[in-house]
C-alpha cells in the first residue's frame, strides 16, 4: 500500500514554468513505476509521463515531449514533474500514480496499469 500526495499546482501565465511534486508514503517507493496523468474537465484522464523504478528510463506523451520532465528521488520518496513553456491547453488537474512493475516504462501509459493514485493538484495556465 502506498499513499500519494501531490503539490505544486497553481495559476501561471502562458510560457511560465511550474514544478509538481508527489510525495509517497512507505518504504518501498523504489519498487514502483511512477506516472503523471491529467484530467481536463469533460475529458478522459490523459497520460503525461512515466518513469522507471530507478529513474533511468522515462516516457512522455507527444503533447508534452520536450517541455515536461519527469524525475524522481528515491531517497526522498518523491517524483517530480517539471513543466516548462506552459500553454492554456495544459490546464488540468494533475495526478500522480504508482504501480509495481518490471516492463519497459513505455508500457505504462494507460491509467489501467496503476494501482495507486493521489488526490490531484490543479494547474491553471492563463493566456
Amino acid at each position: 500500500q502506498v499513499q500519494l500526495v501531490e503539490s505544486g499546482g497553481g495559476l501561471v501565465q502562458a510560457g511560465d514554468s511550474l514544478r509538481l511534486s508527489c510525495a509517497a508514503s512507505g518504504r518501498t517507493f523504489g519498487t514502483y513505476v511512477m506516472g503523471w496523468f491529467r484530467r481536463i474537465p469533460g475529458k478522459e484522464r490523459e497520460f503525461v509521463a512515466a518513469i522507471s523504478r530507478s529513474g533511468e528510463s522515462t516516457y512522455y506523451a507527444d503533447s508534452v515531449q520536450g517541455r515536461f520532465t519527469i524525475s524522481r528521488d528515491n531517497t526522498k520518496n518523491t517524483v517530480y514533474l517539471q513543466m516548462n513553456i506552459l500553454t492554456p491547453e495544459d490546464t488540468a488537474v494533475y495526478y500522480c500514480a504508482a504501480r509495481g512493475g518490471g516492463f519497459p516504462v513505455s508500457v505504462y501509459s494507460g491509467p489501467e496499469w496503476y494501482n495507486y493514485w493521489g488526490q490531484g493538484t490543479q494547474v491553471t495556465v492563463s493566456s
